[in-house]
């Protein structure tokens, strides 16, 4: 879409400077020098930023008033040629986004104009998540609207149906038991159970009697016998949680379970045989577990049929503000109609979108809900946001590259430096890494081999320098 700038002002030189400027960047600048006039065309016309002159303080600001009203996401410059500061008060108060003075200088006009562009831009993707049409972003109880979440979606429709044992990975906080839910919701188990559990949550003695069950007098205080998740689950879908936190003994009972089908209950000599589909999920990288030889290669080839990555809520773009109004309904009664607090501000929208969300959905969840206790207004404001959310600044640049040619580095250099930047941010996960960084994993793994055996063949020619010396 062309971007249009709607410039009002008795002096037309100011159009057509303005029009040689934007032009040529593919902006299109429309003058009206009337505000009746300019008025008419913001009912038939289309535009993503206004500018007008308070040569007549009331009769313009008057026509900011009703731009704004006619158009909640139009931004509005004003611009004085006798600018005091009572003008732009009563200007901002009339819904400008911005106050310039004149004669035009280029070189502080053409910001404002770039910045009046990026709030209707924002403003414009508010809007439409205000009154989010769940049934457009949504599948089952998951949201998500972009084109990440939509090749989940299209994933588990294509496997739902399947009996393949699925591994969903991701980091924490992003969904993954709502994506198991999904497969086992949208297959032919469904009508059967869905049962989870914690492989992190208990030791490996109680986690083999959980998932296999046991016979009376099995152990200690086994005064009866208990049938175990793998039966429990019986025609519907058994979901492994943080199956990489599974002791390795654990492991292999586990592997020899989902080749034979069957379990043996602990004291028992007999083998039962189970009917469950198996969706297993973890926030690690299993083939560094491999590696560091805490996960067996052999299960995760067993698990790892139909493999289903669920992105960081960072990599989803305006599923962020999509998520955001889908928790501010939820849990103020899950309907529009119901809810005091109706959206987002301007403002609010640009932090959110801006933060990394280490926490993912789960810390979005968290905030929304904080965001509605403390509201005092229909709309969620700066005020409300967690702290860490409204003070997170992104790091730019690294200092390297500033203009001095004395802090030039070699290319090797700044990408080892940003590679070790991106790791730290994902908490040391390759996996997620090598995802932002849009690379394989065996790319990145090379880098950082190499890097690293550079690195200790530098150590050990500083230790035979020092020893010369």
């Amino acid at each position: 879409m062309q971007l249009r700038l709607l410039v009002v002002d008795e002096d037309t030189s100011i159009g057509t400077s303005l029009a040689s400027e934007l032009s040529p960047r593919g902006i299109e600048v429309v003058m009206e020098r009337a505000p009746d006039a300019a008025l008419r065309r913001l009912l038939r016309e289309d535009f993503q930023a206004m500018m007008c002159d308070a040569l007549r303080v009331e009769a313009d600001l008057e026509l900011c008033r009703q731009a704004v009203a006619l158009r909640e996401e139009l931004p509005v410059i004003v611009t004085a040629s006798m600018p005091t500061v009572e003008a732009a008060i009563s200007a901002m108060r009339a819904g400008a986004c911005d106050f310039l003075t004149k004669p035009m200088k280029v070189t502080e006009w053409l910001p404002a104009i770039d910045r009046a562009f990026e709030q209707h831009a924002l403003r414009e993707r508010v809007r439409r998540l205000r009154r989010v049409d769940e049934q457009g972003s949504r599948f089952d109880d998951i949201v998500g609207g972009s084109k990440a979440m939509q090749r989940i979606f299209d994933m588990i429709m294509r496997v739902a149906d399947s009996d393949a044992t699925v591994l969903v990975t991701g980091e924490s906080g992003t969904g993954k038991e709502l994506v198991a839910r999904a497969l086992h919701d949208r297959s032919s188990r469904a009508a059967a159970p869905f049962v989870a559990i914690n492989c992190a949550a208990m030791p490996e003695s109680l986690l083999e009697s959980e998932l296999f069950g046991h016979v009376k007098g099995a152990f200690t205080d086994a005064r009866g016998g208990r049938e175990g998740l793998f039966t429990q689950a019986s025609k519907g879908t058994l979901f492994l949680d943080e199956i990489a936190e599974m002791p390795v003994g654990m492991q292999a009972k586990l592997l020899r379970a989902l080749q034979e089908r069957t379990v043996r209950p602990v004291g028992s000599n007999e083998e039962v045989p189970f009917d469950t589909r198996i969706v297993a999920a973890t926030n690690r990288d299993l083939e560094v577990e491999i590696a560091e030889r805490r996960f067996r290669e052999d299960l995760f080839y067993r698990i790892n049929v139909v493999h289903i990555d669920v992105p960081p809520l960072r990599a989803r773009g305006d599923d962020v503000l999509t998520l955001a109004q889908h928790f501010l309904l939820r849990c103020q009664g899950g309907t529009a109609e119901a809810a005091r607090v109706q959206g987002l501000k301007r403002a609010a929208a640009e932090r959110l979108l801006a933060y990394p969300w280490p926490g993912n959905v789960r810390e979005l969840q968290n905030s929304m809900e904080r965001a509605v206790a403390l509201a005092q207004f229909d709309q969620v404001g700066l005020e409300d946001l967690p702290e860490r959310v409204t003070a997170y600044r992104a790091t730019g640049l690294p200092s390297e590259l500033a203009s001095d040619p004395r802090h030039f580095l070699p290319m090797d250099e700044i990408e080892q430096r940003y590679i070790r930047k991106v790791l730290d941010a994902m908490g040391g996960n390759k996996a997620s890494a090598a995802r932002v960084l849009g690379v394989d994993r065996r790319t990145l793994y090379r880098k950082l081999d190499r890097w690293r055996v550079f690195s200790e063949t530098s150590g050990k020619e500083k230790d035979s320098v020092a020893a010369a010396e």
